[in-house]
C-alpha cells in the first residue's frame, strides 16, 4: 500500500521560511522521481518542483519558485524535501507530494497547508 505523509506546512510571515518533507512508503522509493505541487484556492493545481530518480540528476522548478525554493531527496530516509525562503502571499495554497513520474505521476499524498500572510 503506498503512502505519502506530508508535514511541515503552517503560517508563516511573508518572507518567513518552511521546510516541508514527505514520506514515501510502499513503493522503490530511490527509483522513483518526486515532485511537490501546490493548489491556491480557486486554481488548478500547479507544478512547484520536481526531482528526478536516483542516477539521473535532474530538478526542476517552477518559474514563480525559482532561487526561493529547494527541493531534495534523502533515499535512505524515502523522504523528499521542499525547503521554502522568502515566501509570499502568493505562495498561499495546499502543497502536495507527489510520487513515481515525471510528466505525470502515479501517487499523491493528501496535502498540507502552507499561508503566508503579509
Amino acid at each position: 500500500q503506498v503512502q505519502l505523509v506530508e508535514s511541515g506546512g503552517g503560517s508563516v510571515q511573508a518572507g518567513g521560511s518552511l521546510k516541508l518533507s514527505c514520506i514515501g512508503s510502499g513503493y522503490p522509493f530511490s527509483s522513483c522521481g518526486m515532485g511537490w505541487y501546490r493548489q491556491a484556492p480557486g486554481k488548478e493545481r500547479e507544478l512547484v518542483s520536481k526531482i528526478s530518480s536516483i542516477g539521473i540528476s535532474r530538478i526542476t522548478y517552477a518559474d514563480s519558485v525559482k532561487g526561493r525554493f529547494t527541493i531534495s531527496r534523502d533515499n535512505a530516509k524515502n523522504t523528499v524535501y521542499l525547503q521554502m525562503n522568502r515566501l509570499q502571499t502568493d505562495d498561499t495554497a495546499v502543497y502536495y507530494c507527489a510520487a513515481c513520474g515525471w510528466a505525470n505521476f502515479d501517487y499523491w499524498g493528501q496535502g498540507t497547508q502552507v499561508t503566508v500572510s503579509s
